[in-house]
């Protein structure tokens, strides 16, 4: 395809573009923040993990602070995201759960988002990598024509996207408001209700996948995967899995190369390790864990590359870099590709409970490094943060306000963020990505009662000390019952009353 093999040979001009002269660094500093996509608390070396390598990863764990207490607000993606960029709960509002690839814009473009905020303060800001929060208004994104609102209604002066997650339709980039490389004799149509077209489908063509179904992803097959809906057209713009690492980090390190002479916000949320996982070839059996385990490496060689963009420019001691996830590992998600069974002792979780999906602490506590060479000093912080934060924080480091009533659940922990504090916020909301919701008090953990909760077993509640039990083992209700009942007063007020997680900002 004309357009992926541009956009291919991309990433290597881009190591020419990084040897010309740096340019003056610029007077705030750059932020970018890479977003990794159900990456485990335990899936990288420095957080204990020893089979599969991630020499990047580690590097800037050993360069920066590595937080062991950093959350998603919740344990599915679009929800997660959304917080990300609002400052706000996803649970608050309605529609924000995981998201077909043809929803809706969820974002409101009427309200400061962390991307807005920063652009108020001069930045550049890009967007590059998975979305996942709907595009276009009431009836979806057009994707023959012009595809907004979108990113750039919300904050971001560019984005190059892939719509939803990999295994969703369209199978497609968008770069600001166009489906790249799109013929305009071959017009996209997409369908997460009846089928559409005659393309072969994953439930009536297996002997045509070269990957195969654990449960679900039966719609069209694209790339030789089935996916989750229904999509025809769009040949040419259609994008080749194995190059997909490839293609998405040469446009962040494009965005840096392209802005290193101003202060820029750079977003790069990589497809690894979500499903489905389709290594590059060169990373395919450098793990030893399977599948998984190589796009992790393949995660950790994208994040190489976005730190020697930096170190080539001389950006590095004025760039504070995050590394984080969405929400937390999923082994097996939709797809025989022998995940499971590949593990080879490794744990994606860590010592956590639980994963992506669950109210445990392995659903939304995640790998959290941050880095400013010269202004961090390098160690590890126990401070309880959340990617919720981001907006707060950043408004207080670039000297911004903060409307009234936006990012209402946002917390100033930048003291944290940069080391000088051992403190973030003192409470916090958990969200299982869809109904289940718990609330971290210092660390004291307790879990509302639900009839029914993907994945765990609290019907009627739970109360955990995490200071002596980290792995949530022992239920503690019965034996607290004063602390449960006060812990759940205060879940109580956070949702039902409107108050907040946290006085400070």
């Amino acid at each position: 395809m004309k357009q992926i093999t541009t956009i291919l040979c991309s990433l290597l001009p881009a190591l020419s573009i990084l040897a010309a002269p740096a340019a003056p660094a610029p007077a705030k500093p750059n932020i970018v923040i890479i977003l990794a996509d159900d990456l485990g608390f335990g899936d990288t070396g420095c957080y204990g993990a020893t089979k599969i390598p991630t020499p990047n990863i580690d590097r800037l764990g050993r360069q920066g602070l590595r937080f062991t207490d950093a959350h998603a607000t919740s344990a599915t993606c679009t929800p997660s995201r959304y917080a990300l960029l609002t400052g706000q709960y996803p649970w608050r509002k309605a529609g924000t759960g995981v998201l077909p690839g043809n929803a809706a814009l969820v974002i409101d473009p009427q309200h400061a988002t962390l991307p807005s905020v920063l652009r108020g303060a001069g930045y550049r800001t890009g967007l590059v990598g998975k979305w996942h929060l709907g595009l276009g208004g009431p009836g979806g994104p057009d994707w023959n024509g012009d595809i907004k609102p979108g990113p750039l209604e919300i904050g971001f002066d560019y984005c190059f996207m892939q719509p939803a997650t990999g295994d969703r339709v369209p199978c497609v980039y968008v770069e600001n408001h166009r489906v790249v490389g799109l013929d305009p004799k071959d017009p996209i149509h997409v369908s997460y209700g009846q089928p559409i077209g005659d393309e072969p489908t994953g439930k009536a063509h297996p002997e045509l996948l070269k990957m195969g179904l654990s449960e679900g992803h039966a719609g069209t097959i694209i790339d030789g995967i089935s996916r989750i809906g229904f999509m025809t057209g769009g040949q040419a713009a259609r994008w080749k899995d194995e190059d997909k690492a490839d293609v998405l980090t040469g446009k962040a390190v494009d965005f840096i190369a392209q802005n290193a002479g101003r202060p820029f916000f750079l977003e790069f949320a990589t497809h690894d390790p979500h499903v489905p996982r389709v290594p590059n070839a060169r990373f395919v059996g450098k793990s030893g864990c399977g599948v998984r385990g190589d796009v992790i490496v393949e995660f950790d060689w994208s994040v190489g590359q976005i730190l020697a963009a930096l170190d080539q420019f001389n950006l590095s001691s004025n760039t504070l870099v995050i590394l984080s996830s969405d929400n937390g590992p999923v082994i097996d998600d939709g797809y025989d590709d022998r995940a499971v069974a590949d593990l080879n002792g490794h744990t994606p979780a860590g010592p956590l409970r639980g994963g992506k999906y669950t109210i445990w602490e392995g659903g939304t506590r995640v790998p959290f490094l941050v880095r400013w060479n010269g202004r961090i000093t390098p160690g590890v912080s126990d401070a309880l943060v959340s990617l919720v934060d981001f907006t707060a924080s950043f408004a207080a480091l670039t000297g911004q306000a903060i409307p009234a009533g936006d990012a209402p659940d946002s917390v100033n922990v930048l003291p944290a963020l940069l080391g000088d504090s051992k403190s973030g916020r003192d409470q916090l909301v958990e969200h299982d990505g869809s109904r289940l919701l718990a609330y971290r008090d210092g660390l004291w953990k307790y879990i509302e009662p639900a009839l029914r909760a993907r994945s765990t077993n609290v019907s009627a509640g739970a109360l955990y000390d995490l200071g002596h039990d980290l792995g949530e083992t022992t239920n503690l209700k019965a034996v607290k019952p004063d602390t449960a009942k006060k812990l759940s007063g205060e879940l109580d007020t956070v949702t039902h009353a409107g108050g907040r997680a946290d006085g400070r900002r």
